[in-house]
């Protein structure tokens, strides 16, 4: 049994705290809001982010960060990448020195265009740092319905720490060395979560969807081999399979609130009253930042971008795209 700390209780946190929990580790969740940690150690469920779903009643909630975090084996961090790294500071000094660290945030930091692990890493140095990512619905998860996903690290310690831990008889983790891969995988696709959205709400059919998720595949390995990622790790979960869960699945938030932008919304329209944060809206400001900076074309990233912050009519980003010169395929 592993001391454990699940840092951020939205749903994602929240699964994977109740996960560890159901694999027999003693486990604290921090949440920021009291109404969680009262749902979550009274009725053993959390009413604002998982409603419905009942969790494994040894599954601890606080909302003391230095009670979550202190003597924890395993800190797995879990909030929105916005405010990852203020979190990380808020708790830095209850973070064992020998603590392995799993990051399961996925984003790209605005302004700094900092992966996750990196924040992590400047913010905890000299602990080993996992990166978790992979196709997961949070509701799917907590029932425990067969998924597989990638904990990565330049630690191949860590990585089995990591795999030991979260992995079940319906949970399956594999390891992988290439971080920046699966980090930007698990980012840039809620971008094209939006982008197909978008195609959706417009009432666009099913080739136009598998052109977004094709070319934005190939958008994300781009950027990918600019970063030094390995082109291979985009054809496996933190690729290819969690791109396509995302942007088909019905309960994906950034696919959602594509929709409402697509039917005719605006960003704020389509934000409004939205309790869960949809990562692909900060992505496409830091994911076109970061291939601007790389000197890397990313028409899709670039297109959402539009739609979502300068005002441009989603039907014509899309025909835009069309409209763009002819060129291979393959780069």
């Amino acid at each position: 049994m592993t001391r454990c700390a699940v840092v951020g209780a939205g749903a994602w946190g929240t699964a994977l705290a109740d996960l560890l929990a159901f694999n027999g580790h003693d486990v604290f969740l921090w949440a920021r809001e009291e109404d969680v940690v009262a749902s979550v150690n009274e009725r053993h469920v959390n009413d604002r982010f998982l409603a419905g779903h009942a969790l494994t009643p040894s599954l601890r909630a606080t909302g003391s960060m230095e009670e979550a975090l202190v003597d924890a084996d395993l800190v797995t961090y879990v909030p929105p990448s916005h405010v990852l790294r203020l979190v990380a500071q808020q708790g830095k000094r209850s973070v064992k020195p020998s603590a392995t660290v799993v990051v399961a945030s996925k984003g790209i930091e605005r302004g700094t265009l900092a992966l996750m692990t990196d924040v992590i890493e400047q913010e905890l140095p000299g602990r080993p740092v996992v990166a978790l990512s992979g196709p997961s619905f949070a509701a799917e998860v907590v029932t425990s319905q067969p998924t597989a996903v990638v904990v990565a690290s330049t630690s191949s310690a860590a990585a089995e720490r990591a795999q030991e831990a979260f992995s079940s008889a319906v949970f399956r983790a594999y390891t992988h060395t290439d971080v920046i891969g699966v980090e930007l995988g698990g980012s840039i696709k809620n971008v094209m979560a939006v982008a197909t959205g978008i195609a959706e709400g417009l009432g666009l059919g099913y080739n136009s969807r598998a052109a977004l998720i094709t070319r934005g595949l190939a958008e994300m390995i781009r950027l990918g081999a600019a970063l030094g990622a390995q082109a291979q790790t985009f054809a496996g979960l933190a690729g290819i399979g969690d791109l396509v869960l995302t942007c088909t699945g019905a309960l994906s938030r950034n696919r959602a609130l594509g929709m409402e932008i697509g039917k005719g919304k605006t960003l704020d329209e389509a934000l409004a009253g939205r309790e869960t944060v949809a990562e692909g809206v900060i992505t496409a400001q830091s994911a076109l930042a970061l291939a601007q900076r790389a000197g890397v074309e990313m028409p899709i990233v670039e297109a959402v971008h539009r739609t979502l912050f300068e005002g441009y009519e989603a039907r014509r980003a899309i025909l835009d795209l069309m409209g763009r010169e002819l060129r291979p395929e393959q780069d």
